[in-house]
């Protein structure tokens, strides 16, 4: 065979061959929910939306949530709304319009008819960012939608647009310039031609934001959007910022609004108009009320009193008179974004902030909070235990570990650091943790005390200055790399690389300025309102790659557009920025991945949307930067197409990963061509991947929806041409741990279901691949058949596997062959009808039911650590291959004492099989009893075969009741009111032998040797009734010309 090279095979892979293959998420709780929307009346249904998470719903009041948006491409939700005429139609308007720098964005306006089961794009793709959507009253096809635009350049789809057919068509009814979007609508409930807007000119850059300009004000309409008027009486004159607006429902001439104005020429913040706008009066000074106007500004008037307003912001704040004074509502987390008050139940609150969602009853005097799994991680890396953890931080939270397999014990916990950052497992010393935060903060984590310690370069604290007048700059989410090649190696970026070499006790640093040091980049961010916290700083270093074939190289980037790389250890730099031919200027190099195959390859992705454009900028180098490709064909172009991180596999040379703002893709060509590998995965912001390599498993960080993980990737490296050519293919599998539950302190979970974390399911992965679906003789798609065999050829077990075309997926849980069910065919002693009737216990389809005593479950031991074979039979191929079970590396057990273990399991396993056997026997014969008695019934001639059956029947209870309760009926505990039998005992003992690993203790074998002596005589018994008593009955039955009783197969 002629092999195929690795792009044409590239270009020739189908992505639906791997699209089985699922990511699970592990959690850890979310932070940020910025939209929230409910229908008046319906105290059950609330929707909400996260910054970048997605909508949510829910049916039950906040009990239970689920996601209704992953199947759009965007996770972004800045605006939500419910039509009062039709509940069913729900608008969601897409970008965050909470400014600051790590936010997403959107790309335009959806719409679902059905209460969110599906959704539609309307258009207005371009805007980047909808902070409202308002609705007619009447018509739900009359809709305005307040764009900001994506605020990092010019672009005429900015200000207010309306469609009059359920958005069909969109006409843009309010523009005041390409540098000025709309930031706020509010619709007068009683006469929806009344409109009020409040206009913002804002501007983004990597370095600066810029809220404010002259073309900013409230802008009032009375014809329903076709004419505007500026609202200048009574308002402060330009320039203004972000602006909240909003009708007192119970009195619509009542208006408010919160306005932007210079922090240094202090005009205000509320005004008031009592004439639905026309002229206005500065009700408040109290900056309370919006205290970072960019990220907040929104204000809630309650439905009943036109002096009750609620303003969000750092605090939640509410007026009773008109905005006259406030009091601070602390019960309710923090950073308010978003309320909903129902109209008709005006006690009813909804609200959204970066804790979550609160649901109140009481008007807000207490919350209900549950969690949604939206988290914002900014990264996310792993350690070597086995089964890992995962490490990050978390927007608006604390940094998070938790297990990436709830058998590894634990919950999720932080370990120092802060929100932004990165949380990094020592690689030679998994109880220490380095994280970070912003402000140059960096810690040093002991896992074993629960301490941290601070071991940051420099402890002076940046906030509130320019960056010009820091001696260094540290970024939000400055770059930190833990050497794999030193102990107590650590590099950290500024706008110089600093080394450490003692764990942070001394750091020095080791580079130049890598930056452009452009002066015009180090200015003052916010605008109108200063906002210096780091998020914006220029001319400062992003991404920090070290080489893991040799520890003097190191390539760094910054987030002004360089690229250097030293081969000494930092000695000299090479700014190698230059030979990136068609990477434009100001870009931020967001990764950089230096590969493990070749010590002078690197990746990089550049991302740029922060200077306006939105394109992917990935690149290979092979040179140590002499040259670079640009690595993008197969990544559609979007608003949403930007790269944020590569990732090498490795494994598999020419393999890699990439994460953008809204995809994962695969490339097996080294990145000249790239394939979707979503699957399954919400289309939120990828900002980080990583592989565990003991697992082979892809892990992400999402920025808003937590962490993610594609288990195995074995299919996925071992695919190629040759796979693709043969009609059936088994992959060689992965080791398998054979792990033992841990149990291991951790913080509670917090409110909401706890069926947001999934486990991979327990075993070793088993991965075949068919060209084509099997099916079977009646049309429908058959099974494969997988049979494990030990080394002695003999089955462990055999399991059942679809038969679709490309990579099917099998979990083999290690264990053997469980025992067959006990099949009760007859109804609980003294409880004749229990069995029968609609509110009774049921039989199957097959006329059992199973029986329910304590032991019941799971019997098959896991298997003894050692190879075994695979085999997988489909469509009239055998596929064969060799798996190896591992044992646990935490167990103290030696291979022997586990194969001692399971050699008694299974002889308790084996002797249940006989019991089990036994014991359905004798239903399947007192069922046959009992149909005899329905024929015999009310006849006279009978009676001597009556009293044959009814003698029989009762010997064989009385053996029978000596496996287990025959007067179970399956309600709660009823096991309690009678002794075990015999059926309990061995399935409990087997339960006790199997607990963890370890040799049995001598009081096992006793407790074995002696339930199956007892065994031993209940089958004499047993032998000689379905023999001689048999016989007996039969005779006397054909003597009265009946049918005789039937035993069923003996094994």
């Amino acid at each position: 065979m002629v092999l195929a090279t690795p792009a044409l095979f590239a270009q020739q892979l189908d992505p639906a061959v791997y699209s089985k293959l699922r990511y699970r998420h592990i959690g850890p709780e979310g932070n940020r929910v910025i939209a929230i929307a409910s229908h008046p009346g319906n105290r059950d249904v609330i929707y909400a939306g996260a910054a970048s998470g997605g909508v949510w719903k829910t049916t039950d009041g906040g009990l239970n949530w689920e996601p209704v948006f992953d199947n759009t491409d965007v996770a972004s939700i800045g605006a939500l709304a419910v039509s009062i005429s039709d509940p069913n139609v729900v608008w969601a308007g897409t970008g965050e319009t909470n400014i600051r720098s790590m936010i997403s964005i959107g790309n335009g306006i959806y719409k679902s008819t059905d209460a969110g089961k599906t959704w539609e794009h309307m258009g207005l793709r371009e805007t980047g960012r909808i902070g409202r959507v308002v609705i007619h009253p009447d018509n739900p096809d009359i809709v305005f939608a307040a764009a900001v635009g994506t605020a990092y350049g010019p672009q005429p789809e900015r200000g207010v647009f309306r469609t009059v057919d359920g958005g069909e068509s969109w006409e843009r009814v309010l523009f005041v310039g390409e540098e000025t979007g709309a930031s706020d609508i509010a619709m007068d409930p009683t006469n929806p031609r009344n409109l009020v807007a409040g206009m913002w000119p804002i501007d983004i850059k990597t370095w600066q934001r810029t809220s404010g300009g002259p073309n900013g004000g409230i802008f009032v309409t009375h014809d329903g959007g076709d004419t505007w008027e500026q609202a200048t009486d009574g308002l402060p004159e330009p320039p203004t910022g972000k602006i909240a607006v909003a009708y007192a429902p119970s009195n619509p001439d009542r208006v408010y609004a919160l306005i932007e104005t210079d922090q240094y020429e202090f005009k205000g913040v509320l005004w008031r108009s009592d004439d639905g706008g026309g002229s206005w009066r500065l009700i408040s000074r109290d900056q309370q009320y919006n205290t970072r106007p960019h990220y907040y500004t929104r204000l809630v008037v309650a439905p009943d009193n036109a002096d009750e307003v609620y303003f969000l912001a750092t605090e939640l704040a509410r007026t009773l008179d008109g905005g006259e004074t406030a009091a601070i509502l602390r019960n309710a987390g923090g950073d308010h974004h978003d309320m909903w008050i129902d109209p008709d139940i005006p006690d009813r609150v909804l609200l959204a902030n970066d804790s979550g969602v609160y649901v109140s009853l009481n008007r807000a005097g207490s919350w209900y909070h549950p969690d949604l799994p939206v988290a914002q991680m900014y990264h996310v890396a792993v350690d070597d235990q086995v089964p890992y953890f995962v490490y990050g931080n978390r927007q608006d939270g604390p940094t998070r570990r938790g297990p990436s397999n709830s058998l590894a014990g634990g919950n999720w916990h932080s370990v120092g650091g802060g929100e932004a950052g990165w949380a990094i497992p020592d690689p030679f010393d998994s109880n220490i943790v380095w994280a970070s935060n912003e402000q140059g903060v960096l810690t040093r984590y002991d896992l074993r005390t629960g301490h941290s310690t601070n071991v940051q370069v420099w402890p002076e604290t940046p906030v509130g200055k320019s960056p010009r007048d820091l001696k260094y700059r540290w970024v939000w989410s400055y770059p930190l790399v833990a050497s794999r090649h030193a102990p107590g190696t650590l590099y950290v970026g500024s706008q110089f690389v600093h080394k450490t070499t003692d764990g942070g006790s001394t750091w020095r640093e080791i580079s130049p300025d890598l930056t452009t040091d452009d002066e015009t980049k180090q200015v003052d961010s916010g605008g109108l309102t200063l906002d210096n916290v780091g998020v914006d700083y220029g001319t400062t270093l992003f991404a920090i790659g070290e080489s893991p074939l040799e520890p003097d190289v190191l390539w760094v980037g910054s987030n002004d557009g360089l690229i250097h790389v030293t081969r000494d250890g930092g000695d000299s730099w090479t700014n190698v920025t230059v030979n990136l031919d068609s990477l434009p200027p100001w870009g931020t190099v967001s990764n950089i991945e230096a590969s493990r195959f070749a010590v002078g390859s690197a990746y990089v992705t550049v991302d740029l949307h922060q200077v306006d454009d939105r394109n992917p900028y990935v690149y290979r180098t092979n040179d140590f930067g002499a040259s670079w490709t640009l690595i993008t064909n197969g990544i559609p172009r979007g608003m949403l197409s930007y790269a944020h991180v590569i990732r090498e596999d490795p494994e598999r040379p020419g393999m890699l990963y990439l994460g953008t703002e809204n995809a994962v893709y695969l490339s097996i060509d080294d990145g000249d061509n790239w394939l979707p590998l979503r699957n399954n995965l919400p289309p939120a912001p990828v900002h980080w991947l990583t592989i565990q390599e003991a697992y082979g498993d892809l892990v992400l960080g999402t920025y808003g929806r937590g962490f993610w993980i594609l288990d195995d990737l074995s299919p996925l490296r071992q695919l190629d041409d040759g796979v693709l050519a043969s009609r059936a293919h088994l992959f060689e599998p992965r080791p398998a741990y054979r792990l033992q539950r841990r149990s291991l302190p951790g913080e509670p979970d917090r409110d909401g279901p706890h069926g947001y974390r999934e486990d991979p399911p327990f075993g070793a992965p088993i991965n075949y691949y068919l060209a084509d679906s099997i099916v079977d003789d009646g049309g429908s798609e058959g099974e494969a058949t997988i049979t494990i065999r030990d080394n002695f050829g003999d089955v462990v077990r055999t399991l059942r596997g679809d038969a679709s075309a490309g990579i099917n997926r099998v979990y083999w849980d290690l264990r053997h062959e469980e025992s067959p069910p006990i099949e009760l065919r007859t109804p609980p002693l003294g409880h004749p009808g229990v069995a029968f009737g609609p509110d009774s216990i049921g039989y199957n389809d097959e006329g059992w039911r199973e029986l329910d005593v304590e032991g019941s479950g799971p019997n098959g031991p896991l298997a003894v650590p050692g190879k075994y074979a695979v085999e997988v039979n489909v469509g009239g191929h055998l596929l064969t291959t060799t798996l190896e079970v591992v044992k646990d590396p935490t167990s103290a057990a030696s291979k022997d004492d586990i194969r001692a273990q399971i050699d008694l399991a299974l002889r308790i396993r084996d002797q249940v099989n006989v019991l089990t056997e036994m014991g359905n026997s004798i239903e399947w014969i007192r069922k046959q009893i009992d149909d005899l008695e329905d024929l015999m019934r009310g006849r006279s001639d009978m009676t001597e075969a009556q009293g044959a059956a009814a003698a029989f029947d009762q010997k064989l209870i009385d053996l029978e009741r000596e496996f287990y309760i025959l007067r179970t009926t399956g309600a709660s505990e009823n096991l309690l009111r009678f002794p075990a039998g015999l059926f309990s005992h061995f399935k409990m003992l087997g339960g006790y032998v199997t607990t963890g690993d370890a040799r049995p203790t001598s009081s096992k074998y006793e407790v074995f040797d002696e339930l199956s002596a007892r065994l031993e005589q209940h089958r004499e018994i047993y032998g000689s009734l379905i023999s001689t008593d048999l016989d007996e009955f039969n005779s006397i039955a054909r003597a009265h010309g009946l049918p005789g009783l039937a035993v069923p197969p003996q094994n």
